[in-house]
């Protein structure tokens, strides 16, 4: 679409768009992505080369606003909003738009925009993905696109990944929204009933989880289909929500996510399915004679782990000892494929799913633990039966296998939106996907400081006895120098192994992990006060800016020490990124082990001998271990879930296809 028509498009409910507009392209494909593989980075380097100007002439419009009082802005904003309603987002009104907000945001937030904020508004309002550096104000930045566009009628969805950020980011911008004349709602995983979710979704501008969107639109979806009697398999299934209720979204016309490469990178590998209780649950039985035959196989003999730990499978030796085991039971576990099938679903139960990694048992139930940010996935459950087996294997009560009524992906999802926008600190790694599969552009926003972050030499230890205790020292070295210290971790467990480390001896600190995610952001706000130690899982997208404390920055600032390699190298930018922030000095170290579960298939017993016989006394020897050997460790993960990715949307797509379900528009 050329600018000019895409300037005219109105991107709202109405006569144009229909009444729930939503973009019916959802996939990308033949020659369309041809052209978006060679106009991508040519758009980019246009973008780029805009940004400055934009400034200049936000600045300039914002200087006639400067002397008017409230009365004569507010028929400014009236003025505004019926230009942008007739013309559409053209580039002269985004940037007098920019220039009211700004103004607004001065008079009612006392903190005008600064012109990297600026830069990134400009290239969210144009449907790009703004990559800005942790700590430059993102969620100021966000007013900018979400209120030009609400001038405009169009409904925008401002998209987080947790409540705690919707509920905050809501209630912290909602003066310059009220200044402006727009309405702000929140949409979260509260108890909220089909009307206050209506009314949340008919506001000007609304605040909601990536998860909570999806699945109104899925409900939307599937009590339209049942309303319009469709013959798919969907409508088939019966939605207890009324079919005749109004739908709870005015369509998808704009977004403006948070943290987009966690959204749409990495929880792009889960199909969102929206599901209720079956009746009853008839297969606990096998739930249990399967864990029972699973626990009758050994590992290596019978059964055999992938070498990426993410399945297993039986050899022959261990599908001949099943065999034999199930033979007095009769029924299903005559048939060899029903038998191995679900034997290797308990298999995977035991051995690939941990306590305090992948799960807490909390209150009797089983809570699933987000990889990506260390939470708790509220309503989350895994599916096929691994839950009930999970839960029979902790002693819990089982629940009933849910029941599904309508499923879609991440990337089938976002696609639908007529215009799609983004912000992250980390998007460079993914900048292909992104636009492969979304048509995002990304744009690199510099930062409005100098980065004085310091990045240590890597140190690798043979063995994690000796990496715990280089950890340990480190953290009261830097500690004695008045400095905090801001320790990441990827799982429950190995956070409290180093608590009790630290515990014993005697340094005092704040554990973050899924038991606390209540109290977050009061831990993470008083991790940069002087000495203060904070050991963290996966700090990704936490969204608390840590500030620092007197003193501190003169001191050196705060020490930020990577402890596991993550699967992707932006996953641990995100916890470097925490340090250094907005000109502050700050200081980074990364201390491993191979004996760590990621790095060990890297690393074969071989190669572990012959490192020990040249590494005295066990102590660090990164010079043999170079930080090339790891990043294509990081680069061969991050490939492994591209493909899983793409498996995931080809399969949606194919099943669309097959099912030849398109759905009334809600």
């Amino acid at each position: 679409m050329s600018s000019r028509v895409d300037a005219r498009r109105r991107l709202r409910p109405g006569i144009v768009e229909g009444d729930r507009p939503e973009n019916p392209k959802a996939s990308l494909r033949g020659w369309v992505k041809a052209i978006h593989a060679i106009s991508g980075p040519i758009s980019r380097r246009g973008a780029k080369a805009t940004l400055n100007r934009v400034v200049g002439k936000v600045e300039q419009h914002q200087a006639a606003f400067a002397g008017v009082d409230a009365d004569g802005l507010d028929e400014v904003v009236k003025s505004l909003r019926s230009r942008l309603a007739v013309e559409g987002l053209t580039d002269d009104l985004i940037q007098e738009s920019f220039a009211l907000i700004r103004e607004v945001a001065g008079r009612t937030l006392g903190t005008p925009h600064y012109e990297v904020q600026i830069q990134g508004g400009w290239a969210m309002a144009k449907g790009m993905l703004a990559e800005m550096a942790t700590g430059e104000g993102k969620t100021l930045t966000a007013t900018l696109p979400a209120a030009t566009a609400a001038l405009a009628g169009i409904p925008v969805h401002v998209i987080s990944s947790n409540d705690y950020l919707v509920t905050r980011d809501a209630e912290s911008m909602e003066p310059v929204y009220r200044a402006l004349g727009l309405c702000v709602g929140t949409v979260t995983g509260g108890d909220q009933d089909p009307e206050s979710r209506r009314s949340a979704y008919a506001c000007d501008v609304t605040y909601v989880t990536s998860n909570q969107v999806a699945f109104d639109y899925l409900r939307d979806r599937t009590a339209r289909s049942a309303a319009h009697g469709s013959r798919s398999i969907f409508a088939n299934l019966t939605c207890r929500s009324s079919a005749t209720s109004p739908p709870l979204l005015r369509g998808l016309c704009f977004a403006v996510i948070d943290e987009a490469d966690s959204i749409l990178i990495d929880e792009a590998k889960t199909p969102l399915v929206l599901a209720r209780q079956g009746p009853s649950n008839e297969r606990e039985r096998v739930y249990k004679r399967a864990l029972r035959l699973a626990r009758g196989l050994e590992d290596q003999l019978h059964f055999e782990r992938h070498r990426n730990a993410d399945g297993l499978s039986l050899t022959n030796e261990g599908k001949r000892r099943l065999a034999a085991l199930a033979k007095p039971l009769g029924g299903l576990w005559s048939g060899p494929r029903r038998r191995e099938e679900w034997v290797v679903r308990a298999l995977t139960a035991l051995h690939l799913f941990d306590r305090d990694r992948h799960y807490l048992v909390r209150e009797g139930s089983i809570k699933v633990i987000d990889q990506l940010t260390g939470r708790i996935s509220a309503d989350r459950n895994w599916d096929r039966g691994l839950h009930q087996l999970i839960e029979i294997k902790e002693g819990c009560k089982v629940t009933a296998e849910n029941e599904t009524l309508a499923r879609i992906s991440y990337q089938q999802f976002f696609r639908r939106y007529l215009r799609l926008s983004g912000m992250t600190g980390t998007a460079r790694e993914v900048a292909g996907e992104l636009w492969n599969v979304y048509g995002l552009n990304i744009v690199r926003i510099p930062t409005r400081l100098p980065c004085r972050r310091r990045v240590l030499p890597l140190r690798v230890f043979l063995t994690q006895a000796e990496q715990w205790s280089a950890i340990v020292e480190r953290i009261r070295s830097v500690q004695g120098e008045g400095r905090p210290v801001l320790v990441g971790t990827l799982s429950v467990e190995a956070s409290e192994d180093l608590s009790r480390r630290l515990t014993e001896h005697g340094l005092r600190h704040q554990v973050l992990n899924a038991r606390q995610d209540e109290m977050e952001a009061d831990i993470v706000s008083e991790a940069g006060q002087p000495g203060h130690i904070t050991v963290a899982t996966a700090m990704a997208g936490r969204g608390t800016d840590i500030e620092l404390g007197p003193g501190v920055g003169l001191a050196g600032g705060l020490h930020v020490i990577v402890t596991e390699q993550s699967e992707a190298r932006r996953i641990d930018r995100q916890l470097i990124g925490r340090c250094g922030r907005q000109g502050d000095p700050g200081s980074c170290e990364t201390i491993l082990s191979v004996e760590d579960e990621a790095l060990t298939p890297y690393f074969p017993g071989v190669v572990r001998q012959l490192l020990s016989a040249r590494a005295e006394n066990y102590v660090s020897f990164s010079t043999l271990v170079p930080g090339g050997l790891l990043r294509a460790r990081q680069l061969t993960e991050e490939s492994r879930h591209r493909r899983m990715r793409r498996s995931l949307m080809d399969l949606e797509e194919y099943l669309e296809d097959l099912m030849a379900y398109s759905g009334p528009r809600p």
